[in-house]
């Protein structure tokens, strides 16, 4: 999908297309992730801790090429058994699951775009790892890009799967809309926020196809900046400690609303948020009776400024509305409200107000359960980072997945003052008292249950009278003064460890929420080499550039030597000092 004019360069003497010359570098380096070697010259962008991202899409996608053949093989029986009127009944033979091979070409394949390839890396990985696969298309607009991807491409052997495209990502995906010409996967990667490439994806995806979504503005997602996560994403965060899973919902709903433009609705599969960034799995269907569900999958929210405590309210409610020819049909409306008062009823401030976001399930219980299952088997419990996914798809299967949100036990008592409750006791009190309870995949110290806010604050003051708060701190109009000042309702069990406080993922020691893999780590800029130790000599190599070529500019044409010196004096004064380097790092 080349759009220039073919060029060609000398390659010992002869004429060759330049995507079939692979010059010799002499300072070349080669980046090697499983079974993929990318070859550079040491100017390529590549972070070693977004192989959890890569190897997980392979895994994901994997599990979806297998359930889209067994769809399609149900589909295709069902055809057979229940001809069309007027059809005869079909006499080929029962259609059954055919097996595939990574690495492999098939005509029934899955045809995925990388709409951002850069090196061509995790398409590489695609057409190695993946079982079942017709085409990937890598694109985009970079000219060095897509000779490097070609280049690649060529060193690892699997030209017949992928296809290198020298385009703008939303002009490819809108000139893909015929049905001949879309993708069963897309891919979008970007550096930063996805909400441009959305709609063209949306329009170029087929019934049913996959998109993986991944954003790295995290500090707009999370509340940093509510003015510009509206204009990008069409919500208002707020600062909780929750922001990580409110970042994946305030997504969702960015998603939601492109699809509902074009009569599509979503169904998230995974939803997950790692290191620096969050990775969305979602299904794009086709139905204008589904997107009708989609204002009651939404919710604003309520957040006290005082004790932090929030309230979710729906855009919409559902009524089952059955008739005689449509027993399931519903009945659509708008709630009445604000689901809080105008001061909130635990401490008496007001409340900020945020949103919309979704407030449906994040994950697919079925796929995260059949997922689980293919990475613990071969080939895919060879991915370098198994173990992780292990434990974190392991802790997704034990959410709450009717729950949106979560409390944090430090967040809770410092509002009160109070020494920390563990972990273990807050959720036996919450068990023993009758509600449910979980962690969330995004912090090692979230309390995501079903109780309500007034039971975690009776909770609280239960434990006040073990661990009473000095009475210097109960300053009238506080939120610590008006939540203790109310009697506790009932008594709560700490001491007891109830059966389900300490969960299976947590008693088998798996690898559920990670630390930083390296120092300096993080999502890096544009133009950062990230190979090796590279980054940090870098960094130090570039502060105050400019400053200091300005200063050695204003230094030129002395006469004497005498005035050479002096001026090097001044220019050195107005230098800023520079950090030492030790040896290793030099």
């Amino acid at each position: 999908m080349e759009i220039d004019e073919e060029k060609h360069q000398v390659v010992e003497g002869k004429h060759v297309p330049l995507q079939d010359a692979v010059p010799k570098n002499p300072n070349e380096h080669v980046i090697r992730e499983r079974h993929a070697e990318i070859v550079s010259g040491g100017n390529v962008f590549y972070n070693p801790v977004q192989e959890f991202n890569r190897d997980l899409s392979i895994a994901v996608l994997n599990v979806y090429q297998q359930r889209l053949s067994k769809e399609r093989c149900e589909k295709a029986l069902k055809k057979q058994r229940n001809p069309v009127h007027g059809e005869e009944e079909a006499t080929s033979p029962i259609p059954t699951p055919v097996t595939y091979v990574a690495g492999t070409q098939y005509a029934d394949g899955l045809r995925i775009l990388e709409a951002l390839a850069a090196t061509g890396l995790r398409s590489i990985r695609y057409a190695q790892e993946i079982a079942g696969v017709r085409q990937i298309v890598a694109n985009d607009l970079s000219r060095q890009a897509v000779q490097s991807i070609n280049a690649n491409v060529q060193h690892n052997k699997v030209e017949s799967l992928i296809e290198a495209s020298h385009a703008d990502a939303m002009t490819l995906m809108y000139l893909s809309t015929a049905q001949e010409k879309r993708f069963d996967a897309v891919d979008l990667d970007p550096y930063g926020c996805p909400n441009r490439f959305l709609d063209g994806a949306m329009q170029c995806l087929v019934d049913g196809g996959l998109l993986l979504v991944t954003a790295t503005d995290m500090a707009v997602l999370a509340g940093n900046a509510p003015e510009a996560c509206y204009v990008k994403y069409g919500s208002v965060p707020l600062r909780m400690k929750c922001c990580h899973e409110m970042a994946l919902r305030i997504l969702l709903h960015c998603i939601e609303s492109h699809a509902n433009r074009h009569g599509k609705y979503i169904e998230p599969l995974l939803s997950v948020s790692a290191d620096f960034y969050v990775r969305i799995f979602v299904r794009v269907h086709v139905g204008q009776a589904q997107c009708k569900l989609s204002m009651s999958k939404q919710s604003w929210l309520y957040q006290c400024t005082g004790c932090d405590t929030y309230t979710l309210q729906p855009l919409g409610i559902t009524k089952p509305n059955p008739t005689v020819g449509n027993p399931q049909q519903l009945k659509y409306g708008i709630p009445t409200g604000p689901a809080v008062n105008s001061q909130c009823e635990h401490c008496g401030h007001r409340h900020h107000l945020g949103g919309p976001i979704w407030s449906a399930p994040l994950h697919n219980p079925d796929f995260v359960k059949d997922l689980l299952d293919a990475v613990r088997e071969t080939p895919l419990s060879a991915l370098g980072t198994q173990r992780r996914i292990v434990g974190v798809l392991s802790v997704v299967q034990e959410e709450l997945s009717d729950v949106p949100l979560y409390y944090t036990p430090d967040k809770l008592c410092s509002v009160l003052k109070l020494e920390i409750v563990p972990m273990l006791k807050f959720r036996s009190a919450l068990l023993h008292a009758g509600y449910r309870v979980s962690y969330s995949h995004a912090s090692k110290n979230s309390l995501k249950t079903d109780a309500p806010p007034s039971v975690l604050w009776d909770i609280l003051r239960c434990w006040s009278k073990r661990h009473p708060v000095r009475p210097e701190r109960m300053i009238p109009g506080t939120p610590l003064q008006a939540i203790l000042s109310q009697p506790c309702s009932r008594d709560y069990e700490f001491d007891e460890l109830h059966a389900a406080a300490n969960p299976k993922s947590r008693r088998s020691a798996l690898s559920r929420f990670q630390t930083n893999p390296a120092p300096h780590w993080g999502p890096g800029t544009r133009a950062t080499i990230m190979i090796g130790e590279n980054k940090l000599p870098k960094s130090y190599r570039n502060q105050n550039k400019k400053q200091r070529h300005k200063t050695s500019q204003e230094v030129v044409g002395p006469q004497e030597g005498e005035q050479v010196e002096a001026d090097e004096e001044v220019a050195e004064a107005h230098l800023p000092k520079q950090p030492k380097l030790d040896e290793a790092t030099a």
